[in-house]
């Protein structure tokens, strides 16, 4: 297991970077995202490595040309944007905040208080500019097998777009966790971790 860093830069920045990482891999590999990470593993080149699989967790699913702005749009019921905190950066990029008394209720509603507050100190900040950033036009979903964890309460990707999303991909599985937040892998870390194991599997499987 390897947990790639995200630079949270752009999609294309960040799944370059992601995709140097896959290359000095041995073996089959499943990429497995979250939240922005999604549009990340679906810019990845697909001859990175041996990638048989997608998991995506809590994840945005673009097609070419979507944004993580647009794709938020698209169904009711996300509260992010209300919760932000821009901090503008000397290279002209916009860093953005959760703004820390509205951490726990938007971002990890299910998890302990103090450790959403932990959350809360240590979260990485994407840039504005990786959310308007429109995806590739050879998504990476469309050429593998994916799988979807769904959040049913999830204030930042709503549950309705995650679904469409899982829909349109044809994915192997949607896993939907009844009063699950955006940190879903947080609170609930077996069905996370079940779900990751199907889609490893299927390799030796087929």
């Amino acid at each position: 297991m390897i947990a790639a860093p995200n630079p949270l830069r752009s999609p294309a920045a960040d799944a370059a970077a992601a995709g140097d990482l896959l290359c000095t891999v041995d073996g089959p590999v499943v990429l497995v995202a979250h939240s922005y990470g999604g549009m990340v593993i679906s810019n990845v080149p697909a001859d990175a490595g041996q990638i048989t699989g997608l998991v995506y967790v809590c994840a945005f699913a673009p097609e070419p040309g979507e944004t993580c702005n647009i794709l938020a749009g698209r169904f009711p019921g996300s509260t992010l944007g209300e919760t932000l905190r821009p901090v503008p950066r000397g290279d002209g990029t916009t860093d953005l905040y959760i703004v820390t008394e509205r951490f726990h209720a938007q971002f990890c509603a299910d998890v302990p208080a103090p450790q959403a507050a932990r959350m809360a100190a240590t979260q990485r900040p994407p840039t504005l500019e990786a959310l308007t950033e429109p995806s590739g036009d050879r998504p990476l979903r469309r050429e593998l097998p994916s799988w979807f964890l769904i959040g049913e309460q999830d204030h930042t990707i709503p549950a309705a777009l995650q679904r469409f999303m899982a829909d349109r991909a044809g994915a192997r599985r949607a896993l939907e966790i009844p009063g699950a937040s955006h940190a879903a892998a947080v609170s609930h870390p077996e069905e996370t971790a079940e779900l990751i194991l199907q889609a490893a599997a299927l390799p030796a499987a087929a």
